[in-house]
């Protein structure tokens, strides 16, 4: 296996990002359209949190409470309470570029989340998932 392999290798680059002033209901669009579970949220060029999938299931939790034909209806009311700011993780972990794949590997092991922003220059340029963890680890036994 290789050594001192740069997070940038299994990055994805430039990721969907929400605006602050996003709503909730732009987010699930944005999770079910590109088949992710996170996405980070920045103000202007800055990156100021992350969401999950797993942050509006936490929300959500009415559509599974209440039996209603327009589960759309119940959701949007769920989702018009909170404000993205309100609902995401601030300030999360970041790594830099020049991080390796065995560092990041040991934060995601050590941490409880999937998800790690990458940053350069204190400037969001990917993000780097478990999934991409596996997939790379996957690789290196072809």
């Amino acid at each position: 296996m290789k050594h001192r392999v740069s997070v940038m290798q299994i990055m994805t680059p430039k990721p969907v990002v929400l605006n602050k002033k996003d709503s909730l209901e732009e987010a699930e669009k944005l999770f079910k359209k590109h088949n992710i579970r996170h996405i980070p949220v920045v103000d202007g060029k800055k990156m100021i949190g992350m969401l999950s999938l797993t942050d509006l299931l936490r929300i959500s939790y009415a559509d599974v409470a209440m039996e209603d034909d327009d589960e759309s209806g119940v959701e949007a009311v769920v989702y018009n309470m909170f404000t993205i700011p309100q609902v995401m993780t601030r300030t999360p972990m970041t790594v830099d570029v020049k991080t390796t794949i065995r560092e990041v590997a040991e934060i995601l092991a050590r941490e409880n989340f999937h998800a790690l922003p990458v940053t350069e220059n204190d400037e969001l340029v990917g993000i780097v998932t478990t999934t991409d963890l596996i997939n790379y680890l996957l690789l290196q036994f072809y």
